[in-house]
């Protein structure tokens, strides 16, 4: 059996792999059109190694990718050492501790891996989600709750540069697992029993538990523009969030769904635009899978969406 039966690709499917690809060459594969190589239909999709330092101790990982489709194959065990060297040879400050897979990896994946069909150093990993838990756990809006100290957070859009994100993140002592891994800022939510929407009541920001599909940046105001035409949840003031309002949702232990996120916010917008654009261009995201906030061009396609409103309180 060889890597694509243990996989269980199709063998129809092109399995190319590109041993060019750094991790941030994938944005200009899915997102500009000034990219390396550009996916041009739904059907079609890219492999690429690379290393996932995330966690300790660090991995290299199968990544198959698509429009609006992305999903990570498999583990390959391949030696720790010759990993944590990979690493330490580019630099343990990347923003998003991905790596590229050296010299020395490709070797050694195509030896042990790819060329003799070797599946015992290949770790699948589970695609098939089980049907997610939407139960919030949370109090109701009518529950007799301690009083909270507001904080006021920023509602409108901004321009904020690169090197400001660190005093946005500290400022108000949020957790940011890049700029303030210790950060100890509290929310409090309450479930609005509605079945989609809850609200933190320390900045006042009303917020979906779901979303829409990955998407570009015209696309996800358009999403803006006809949730509030359907008046959701009973309402027509929805909006993207500032980084300040997402940023105060993130918690510091990732919860069963694998998001820096209370349970109640649905597993399928890891990523959501915010409503802030980079200075001098780009558009700001915030990952819940990784605790941090990026940038990035809004195109082809961009995010999620997830959006949120100030409430009268």
């Amino acid at each position: 059996m060889g890597l694509r039966e243990e996989l269980g690709l199709s063998s129809q499917e092109p399995l190319t792999i590109d041993w060019d690809i750094t991790p941030a060459d994938t944005f200009g594969i899915f997102e500009s059109w000034g990219g390396k190589v550009r996916v041009r239909n739904k059907k079609e999709r890219y492999y690429y190694f690379y290393i996932d330092a995330w966690e300790e101790p660090a991995k290299v990982l199968l990544m198959e990718r698509g429009i609006k489709y992305a999903r990570v194959l498999a583990q390959i065990l391949a030696p720790q050492a010759m990993i944590d060297a990979c690493v330490a040879s580019q630099g343990k400050a990347l923003l998003d501790k991905s790596y590229a897979v050296d010299a020395a990896l490709k070797e050694w994946i195509v030896k042990e891996v790819l060329e003799p069909g070797d599946v015992s150093k290949v770790l699948p990993v589970e695609s098939n989600l089980a049907a997610e838990d939407l139960a919030t756990g949370l109090p109701g809006k009518d529950a007799a709750l301690p009083t909270v100290t507001p904080v006021a957070l920023r509602h409108a859009p901004a321009f904020i540069r690169e090197e400001e994100v660190a005093a946005i993140v500290r400022a108000k002592n949020f957790f940011e697992a890049q700029h303030n891994p210790t950060g100890t800022f509290a929310h409090s939510l309450i479930d609005n029993n509605d079945g989609l929407t809850v609200t933190e009541r320390v900045s006042g920001v009303m917020w979906q538990r779901g979303g829409c599909d990955i998407t570009t940046y015209r696309q996800v105001c358009a999403y803006v523009a006809e949730r509030n035409a359907s008046k959701f949840a009973g309402y027509g003031d929805w909006r993207l969030p500032t980084m300040e309002e997402a940023l105060a949702l993130l918690v510091p232990v990732k919860n069963a769904k694998g998001l820096y996120l209370h349970p109640c916010f649905s597993r399928e917008q890891p990523f959501i635009f915010l409503a802030d654009e980079r200075k001098p261009g780009g558009y700001w995201f915030i990952d819940f899978k990784q605790a941090t906030v990026f940038w990035a061009s809004g195109t082809i396609p961009g995010a999620f969406g997830r959006l949120c409103r100030t409430t009268a309180g």
